[in-house]
């Protein structure tokens, strides 16, 4: 599932799911990424949610981690395969091995816009 880059955590983002949370006691690693209209209704995540992602966090087994493929951050599973790790979309379907280069970070917290 492709997810949106927002920023570094500490910057102050603006966004509705993210605007009662103290910014200023997230490390400088932490990032925001917002899922996009590609989350499958009744899901794990919504359209709109912020994920809190830290990218000096290696990954084990069953993290949800954000990488980037064919030039887009999406969200994966992952799944420890002997001393490899496989990384299967978040929606399902086929997985893929990445590099550390592509390796972008693990989800660490989720945020909820609920409407009123």
């Amino acid at each position: 599932m492709r997810v949106n880059y927002l920023g570094p955590a500490v910057v102050g983002v603006e966004h509705p799911a993210v605007a009662d949370i103290d910014k200023q006691k997230f490390p400088p690693s932490y990032f925001f990424v917002e899922v996009s209209e590609e989350a499958k209704p009744g899901g794990l995540w919504l359209k709109g949610d912020v994920l809190v992602v830290d990218e000096a966090r290696s990954f084990g087994h069953v993290d949800h981690v954000v990488a980037e493929v064919e030039g887009e951050y999406r969200l994966f599973k992952s799944h420890r395969v002997g001393s490899r790790c496989r990384l299967l979309p978040a929606n399902g379907g086929q997985g893929c091995f990445v590099n550390t280069k592509q390796f972008k970070g693990v989800v660490v917290r989720q945020a909820r816009c609920w409407a009123v």
